[in-house]
């Protein structure tokens, strides 16, 4: 159903976790575990989705224009812009408009370079973070004592979609999207979209000796810190979480999967 603008009532406000769909819920379930005393919003923005194939201009005036109307209805705390395209593009613009703390996502590279024993680390992403200049300087700045394999992997952004609203995805095919890596010996990957953790058990599966890095971690991390303050006014017991997705229609499995994953509600919001 469609959900009424109305304040979130509480002690405590909450934080604004924010993506183009899915992927984000690997960071959410990062930031409940680091601080379930938190309320938190979520917001699957499916009616812009994917933010990978939007340009840059397209995707600032986007989430800056959802922002602001969730916070309207919503007043949040912090805001977590859990998708790394849309990091790269609108953390500076964000913090230039808001008063709250803005977190943003970046590709743990140096996180799989420190820990590598063979020197010898991945990054599999979307094509776009793959050929991202950005991508290059991280490489640079923190693996340059390494070799890096990327691999662009666009079908594993559906397959997290689907694994949310309950199915699993083709094994072979991703063995397959694996394969340079194990090709290659590395020893720690890094999940350079929000959207890959959520495939975790499966890469496990297919490749356990491999460190699948990502950086739900680090954020949430990141978000106990900045909020640490707020810890003693919070109470797990009374804690909410809600999720809202935007687009044209009704998406009762992803509805249905949010619910399974522990938000207290999740509903289409208009945008």
């Amino acid at each position: 159903m469609m959900a009424n603008a109305h304040e979130t009532k509480g002690p405590v406000a909450p934080a604004l976790i924010i993506d183009s769909g899915s992927g984000g819920l690997s960071i959410w379930g990062h930031i409940r575990r680091h601080t379930p005393w938190l309320p938190t919003l979520y917001l699957a923005d499916f009616g812009f989705y994917p933010y990978g194939d939007k340009s840059e201009q397209e995707i600032e005036t986007r989430v800056r224009h959802i922002v602001e109307q969730v916070c309207e209805c919503y007043p949040a705390q912090l805001i977590v812009v859990a998708c790394n395209t849309a990091s790269t593009v609108v953390l500076d613009h964000l913090r230039a408009r808001f008063q709250q703390p803005v977190v943003g996502v970046v590709p743990a590279i140096k996180t799989a370079a420190t820990h590598t024993k063979k020197q010898v680390i991945g990054l599999l992403a979307t094509q776009g973070t793959v050929r991202r200049a950005y991508t290059d300087e991280l490489i640079r700045d923190f693996a340059r004592h390494c070799q890096v394999i990327k691999v662009g992997a666009p079908d594993l952004v559906q397959w997290g979609e689907d694994w949310v609203r309950g199915r699993s995805p083709d094994m072979a095919r991703l063995r397959g999207v694996i394969q340079p890596f194990l090709e290659a010996e590395a020893d720690q990957v890094v999940l350079g979209c929000t959207h890959f953790p959520l495939l975790k058990p499966f890469l496990y599966q297919l490749a356990p000796d491999i460190n699948w890095v990502d950086s739900g971690e680090a954020i949430a991390r990141r978000v106990a810190y900045l909020l640490q303050a707020q810890q003693s006014e919070g109470g797990e017991e009374s804690t909410s979480h809600r999720a809202f997705y935007s687009g044209d229609k009704q998406d009762s499995e992803w509805e249905r999967g949010a619910m399974a994953l522990g938000f207290s509600s999740a509903e289409q919001i208009a945008l």
